[in-house]
């Protein structure tokens, strides 16, 4: 991943700068009257959904909520954080959570992409399957896995018990009895939920760490061949280092969205049993959507501000670099020892890995034995093709190379896809086949029994057409202002450029816990809750910024002489863009669409807190209030998951061509 660097504007003319301008012009740039329209919009929604209620929350934070008034309290809110123990298990849950997923999701997505790129054929399959749960939506996430780690009827005790491994791992100390209440248990609520977490998010690192693989050169390790490194010297002194820019950027990314992440946890535990499990974001949830107290949720969000600010700033810094040269650069110096900068993540991983052992010693073992044992049986099977290969036996040691690959990509595509496929065959069952556990893999008979009864007592077709509506909408508005605000970045010259794209950049990854709340106040004063169109106005927060960041990117791949000769022939600036630009920008454009689309689509914190009333429910909060306490509808459930999903799979697998194309030339090209 690179940064994006928006190229500057074509000088055309041959005239020497400043030479028949204005003093304006001089001043603000040559073009600052067309960037001040074609940025406007994307200031107006920017400036007005995104920094100006952050500024408001800061003024909420310093008053507490009297009956219908507000009063002043100045810092009494923060000081009250001091003592709050329910604050103080948010933040520590926040860090476990986020901790252990960012190790287990580098660790598999860098074994996935190894075990990808060294296949010859059928890459393009596999990585699409292994795509799925990233393109899933959450509420399907959360459902398919909280119905099979259900302590009765879930498939995964089941599996376990039948299997003799669950009783192995009671006896082991895993777990304290069998069978296991995964979700229920205060010891084993939190691994579960980073489970489901590094389910979801493994697919984002494999692809990303997959496009690094092959942006490292070959001459490296053909130099590292002649000198006869091993697989294993070539993996840590051309792999990582090569690989080090791309797992910076990824973690950083990563650890920002895991952090403020609220939607899977809710859907999962709803952050219980008692606290064990609730994030901070859901703490401020709590004290300022149940408890009305925004003054003291606002506070709970900002002071957690620094903390994402170090992350912001981090990715920030690591996004405007120029990601190639620092690729290679960093790849012919790995074998440099004794550096500082080899030393760093060595700190780094020690610090976090003592803080873990710390903050959570009943998780940090049982991740210790999990992690053990993949590196104990990657490490076996990478001795035994050594070995073969070192006694001259290269037929045998490749042969050995594939059969553990196979192995290891089935046992990957197992756990990707096993919850995927219970979701596909419980929504043919019928409630007695689901209820009696019977033909529980293979349907017997075939039913659309589930899909009849989800539209006979469920307002699940409304829930549709309001998704479908937000998500066009919203999408429209983004791929729009976008298109103005990238190309202005990418082609125009103006004062302020620069600071415009790391402004854009910073509220791309500006959490949403940061804006719910003052953004849920402001749809009180202007009474736009309970509408569709209190999310069509809000959804551009987490759409936009990363529109337009992708689209600036993109406009600065296209060769500046086409806009050159168009300008020559007499276009104007608008002209080239809608006639030239525009064009050549399609696959940049559909990324675009695909991605603020699914984003939509999938949404659920704004819509769980804006909307209340079934008839403007969309489909994420509309299938969660589907469950009611312990009663899980779970054939409707299905059949809904079957029905939100499918859109968006096949939305990428058409859209993957443009898909790659886009983010290529807008966010991987610097």
């Amino acid at each position: 991943m690179r940064s994006v660097r928006p190229a500057p504007a074509p000088a055309t003319g041959g005239t020497s700068p400043g030479h028949g301008r204005s003093v304006t012009q001089r001043r603000l740039g040559r073009d600052w009257r067309l960037a001040a329209l074609f940025l406007a919009p994307t200031a107006l929604l920017v400036g007005g959904l995104v920094l100006v209620p952050i500024a408001w929350s800061v003024v909420t934070s310093t008053t507490e909520r009297h009956g219908q008034e507000s009063v002043f309290v100045g810092l009494a809110n923060y000081i009250a954080l001091v003592d709050d123990d329910q604050f103080h298990a948010g933040v520590l849950n926040s860090f476990v959570f986020t901790a252990y997923a960012e190790v287990f999701k580098v660790v598999l997505g860098l074994s996935a992409a190894l075990l990808l790129h060294h296949l010859r054929r059928g890459r393009a399959l596999l990585a699409g399957l292994l795509l799925l749960p990233w393109v899933v939506p959450t509420v399907v996430t959360a459902f398919s896995w909280r119905s099979l780690l259900d302590p009765i009827f879930g498939s995964v005790n089941m599996l376990l018990t039948e299997s003799g491994i669950g009783p192995l791992l009671a006896t082991l100390h895993l777990v304290d009895s069998w069978p296991a209440g995964w979700l229920s248990e205060a010891s084993l609520a939190m691994p579960s939920v980073i489970m489901v977490n590094v389910w979801k998010g493994v697919p984002f690192f494999t692809v990303a760490f997959l496009a690094g693989l092959k942006a490292i050169p070959a001459e490296l390790y053909e130099a590292a061949t002649v000198d006869g490194a091993s697989p294993w010297r070539q993996f840590v002194h051309v792999t990582l280092p090569g690989l080090r820019h791309v797992i910076t950027v990824t973690v950083t990314l990563s650890s920002i969205w895991t952090f403020n992440n609220f939607d899977l946890i809710w859907l999962l535990t709803q952050g219980g049993p008692g606290n064990a499990t609730a994030p901070y974001v859901l703490v401020a949830y709590s004290k300022a959507i149940l408890q009305l107290q925004y003054g003291a949720g606002a506070a709970v969000t900002l002071v957690m501000l620094p903390v994402v600010g170090v992350f912001i700033f981090f990715l920030v810094r690591l996004l405007r670099r120029d990601g190639g040269a620092e690729l290679t650069r960093r790849a012919r110096k790995a074998g440099t020892p004794g550096t500082a900068r080899k030393a760093l993540p060595w700190v780094v991983s020690a610090v976090i890995a003592g803080l873990l052992l710390w903050t959570s010693p009943h998780i940090f073992w049982k991740a210790a034995v999990v992690l053990g044992v993949i590196l104990l049986v990657a490490a076996a099977a990478g001795r035994v093709v050594s070995a073969f290969q070192n006694r001259g036996h290269r037929r045998m040691s490749s042969l050995m190379s594939k059969l553990a690959s196979g192995l290891a990509l089935a046992v990957l595509l197992f756990f990707v896809l096993a919850p995927l496929y219970w979701i596909a065959v419980t929504a043919f069952k019928s409630d007695g086949q689901i209820v009696m556990r019977v033909n529980d893999l293979w349907p017997t008979p075939w039913t659309v029994q589930q899909f009849t009864d989800l539209f006979a007592t469920k307002p699940f077709g409304r829930w549709y057409l309001n998704t479908v509506l937000v998500s066009a909408a919203s999408t429209v508005v983004a791929l729009v202002c976008a298109a103005l605000a990238g190309y202005a970045l990418a082609r125009l010259r103006f004062r302020g450029a620069q600071g415009f794209t790391v402004t854009v950049l910073i509220t791309y990854v500006m959490p949403g816990a940061l804006l719910f709340i003052p953004l849920y106040q402001l749809l009180i004063e202007t009474r736009l809750t309970d509408s569709l169109w209190s999310l069509v106005v809000t959804y551009p927060t987490f759409t936009l910024p990363f529109a337009t960041w992708l689209l600036a990117g993109y406009f600065a791949s296209i060769p500046v002489d086409l806009e050159e000769a168009a300008l020559v022939d007499g276009c104007t600036r608008l002209q080239a863009f809608g006639r030239v630009m525009l064009p050549l920008a399609k696959p940049g454009l559909l990324a675009v669409a695909l991605f603020t689309l699914t984003n939509a689509w999938n949404e659920f914190l704004f819509a769980f807190v804006f909307i209340t009333k079934d008839e403007y429910k969309t489909l994420p909060v509309g299938m969660q209030s589907m469950i009611a306490g312990d009663v899980v509808p779970q054939g409707q459930l299905a059949a809904a998951s079957l029905l939100v999903s499918i859109p968006v799979v096949i939305m990428y697998a058409f859209g993957q061509r443009f898909l790659t194309e886009g983010l290529t030339a807008g966010a991987v090209k610097g």
